[in-house]
């Protein structure tokens, strides 16, 4: 199976870590598990983002056209609450969206399999800049519950 992943959330101008990024470490754990499963992964991302562990391909910096045709080479996209799970969302992609302190009731796709942890970590103000919110590695379900997902894909779609 190919995964698409589009780990990381835009950086924030206050050079702060993005509170919707799942963290490093667990997304290590993702990738280099699924790897080993023989998952043929395929990181997208912008600029000098880190690349994971165990990606087969790194593609960066293209076209919103590269993009698409990317994305429709693979059977499912895995992303954190950014632009990709839009873009997925717009030309019909199904996949695995990892939220923390956004809600994916609001800013979810109901196709899409949308992890989160508990409601408790939500950010009062769901609309604020997220300049304003302060990143809580807590609020991110286990590297397990993504793994799970993937397993469980065939059941979703």
């Amino acid at each position: 199976m190919k995964i698409i992943i589009s780990p990381w959330s835009r950086a924030l101008r206050n050079g702060q870590e993005n509170p919707k990024n799942f963290p490093l470490k667990s997304w290590s754990e993702v990738t280099t598990t699924l790897s080993k499963e023989g998952y043929d992964i395929t990181q997208t991302g912008v600029g000098n983002e880190v690349v994971l562990p165990e990606v087969t391909t790194a593609f960066f910096n293209h076209t919103l056209k590269e993009l698409k045709e990317e994305m429709d080479k693979n059977d499912l996209f895995i992303s954190v609450d950014n632009f990709f799970q839009h873009f997925a969302h717009l030309h019909n992609k199904k996949g695995i969206v990892i939220f923390s302190q956004s809600n994916p009731k609001i800013f979810g796709h109901p196709e899409n399999v949308n992890l989160l942890k508990d409601e408790k970590y939500l950010r009062p103000l769901q609309f604020d800049i997220w300049e304003s919110c302060k990143y809580n590695p807590d609020a991110y379900v286990e590297p397990s519950v993504v793994i799970d997902a993937v397993h469980n894909w065939s059941s979703y779609v």
